[in-house]
């Protein structure tokens, strides 16, 4: 069982930057990938960005390609975005997930998922 706890939303003025946060406890991520999700008010959830734990390799959907980066900390078992030249249409809640997925089909959803930060940008 792994238990993923995000933190790091807030709200921010259009233009800023925010960096989140997912580490997981339970069990190390070693063979899984690990990405970002977000679900904005009336609307289904949407792939973000994801990262293979053992490559480092990345995959991000192009709305935020060039903008976002996803990183990893094999130390603190943590998963990172940092999120630059954020807009107001990226608000919305951003969920961590985990799962044993090809980072090519984590688009389709993680087998773990933490509980959701979120993130408000002003315009």
């Amino acid at each position: 069982q792994v238990q993923l706890v995000e933190s790091g939303g807030g709200l921010v003025q259009a233009g800023g930057s925010l960096k989140l946060s997912c580490t997981a406890s339970g069990r190390t991520f070693s063979s899984y990938s690990v990405g970002w999700f977000r679900q904005a008010p009336g609307k289904e959830r949407e792939f973000v960005a994801a990262i293979s734990w053992s490559s480092g390799t990345t995959y991000y959907a192009d709305s935020v390609k060039g903008r976002f980066t996803i990183s990893r900390d094999n130390a603190k078992n943590t998963v990172y975005l940092q999120m630059n030249s954020l807009k107001p249409e990226d608000t919305a809640v951003y969920y961590c997930a985990a799962g044993r997925r090809p980072l090519l089909s984590f688009f389709r959803g993680g087998d773990y998922w933490g509980q959701g930060t979120q993130v408000t940008v002003s315009s």
